[in-house]
């Protein structure tokens, strides 16, 4: 096979998580081994610095400061949404980004996020191979809600669920203490799938979780939710429930159903938040309880201190393969995993068309989701505790995590 010779150039896109920048270090780390790649570059806030040709020159990095990058959260260069129109209606950015590919001698490119990203990726790979440019372009999974088709799971989910099922655990302590009845509501992030908020059933198996579960892949019956709180709260003096941001009652998020406006970004995505808050005060109303609605929010895709070292370490392995694949010829595709055993805990590194990846959410099995919040089965503690394994080698400096710190130099424009 011919040498392709020529840059490469990573960006990101979407929701940041605890580990995307692990992925980052391993396509910069392994990109800087090989003489075929003559620069590589970092797209400043992804396709938009790529289209503005806004570049971090990776090259002037120190390489100490680059593997500090495993154990540094949120995009340490930038990210984005930002969508691209349907090439068939409007190409004037493809053609763009052709015109940059060409002046930087662009052929290797990376793309990391979830389902909006591969499809992203999707889109420039045709439009480029349609131009007869040279490049391989290579999707990097990145997103905590482990929606992403075709792969078992997605870097960024498993140190977010061990945030959320430690964080349920304290907050299942302090919500408990008290003698009078209350009812502490948590929103978890997730969308349109439950795999995260499901996180919730492993300290509940523990005996520290909370009473109820609620997924957005099974239909919120408000009715139901107030007859298992009342119950509840015959028994016990606290009560703990944790809900999905994505939860819907008839096809409407729980704030739409409540008459609340819901903006939406690039995507079409409607910009999710409120719901327990609308939960806590409409359970106030009805039983004249305390309530306190916690929000999650950033807190569990940022706790790079609770984060997974199996997240860590598959996530800098993910970026690392997508590079080696690239230089052994391949495109149009994303590294994905695929499970081999839970016990021990195995996976193989796969490579997914990104059309299968792109726009396919995976959700949680209806079969692990037990009825009227009641939790979830054995199969999704079996599928998730391997992933949460492993305590995080992040270095502290007076105490305080020590991330990575770039120099951040800046591509002359052409």
């Amino acid at each position: 096979m011919k040498k392709l010779i020529g840059a490469a150039l990573l960006g990101q896109s979407g929701g940041p998580t605890s580990v995307i920048n692990a992925s980052a270090a391993g396509v910069f780390l392994e990109a800087l081994k090989h003489e075929e790649i003559t620069n590589v570059y970092a797209g400043i806030h992804g396709i938009r610095g790529i289209l503005d040709e806004d570049f971090y020159d990776i090259n002037q990095e120190d390489l100490e400061e680059l593997e500090r990058l495993k154990y540094t959260p949120s995009s340490a260069i930038g990210s984005v949404r930002y969508k691209l129109a349907d090439p068939s209606k409007d190409d004037t950015d493809y053609k763009r980004l052709l015109e940059v590919f060409k002046k930087y001698n662009i052929r290797y490119f990376f793309y990391n996020g979830g389902n909006d990203s591969m499809d992203t990726c999707n889109k420039i790979s045709k439009f480029m191979q349609k131009e007869n440019w040279d490049v391989r372009i290579v999707g990097v999974p990145k997103t905590i809600d482990n929606d992403l088709n075709g792969t078992d799971h997605t870097p960024g989910f498993s140190s977010a669920a061990k945030y959320v099922a430690t964080t349920l655990m304290e907050v299942y302590l302090d919500a408990t203490v008290y003698d009078i009845k209350n009812v502490t509501i948590v929103e978890i992030m997730g969308r349109n799938a439950g795999w995260l908020a499901a996180a919730a059933n492993i300290p509940k198996s523990l005996g520290y979780g909370p009473d109820l579960i609620y997924l957005p892949e099974v239909d919120f019956n408000i009715d139901d939710f107030f007859c298992q709180v009342g119950e509840l709260l015959e028994q016990k003096n606290a009560v703990v429930i944790a809900v999905s941001e994505g939860i819907r009652s008839n096809g409407k998020y729980i704030p739409e159903l409540f008459n609340e406006n819901i903006s939406k970004d690039a995507f079409g995505h409607a910009q999710l938040g409120g719901t327990a808050s609308i939960l806590a005060h409409k359970v106030k109303e009805k039983f004249g309880t305390k309530t306190r609605a916690i929000e999650f929010s950033l807190l569990q895709r940022a706790a790079a201190h609770l984060a997974s070292q199996t997240d860590i370490d598959e996530a800098y392995t993910a970026g690392s393969k997508a590079v080696l694949a690239a230089l052994d010829g391949l495109t149009d595709v994303m590294v994905g995993f695929k499970r081999i055993s839970n016990n021990p805990y195995k996976i193989d590194y796969t490579l997914i068309p990104l059309e299968t990846a792109a726009n396919i959410e995976q959700k949680v099995p209806l079969e692990w989701i037990l009825p009227h919040g009641k939790g979830l089965t054995k199969e999704y503690n079996d599928y998730v505790l391997p992933l949460i394994q492993g305590e995080t080698k992040l270095e502290k400096e007076n105490s305080l995590p020590r991330f990575a710190r770039l120099k951040k130099i800046r591509v002359a424009k052409k």
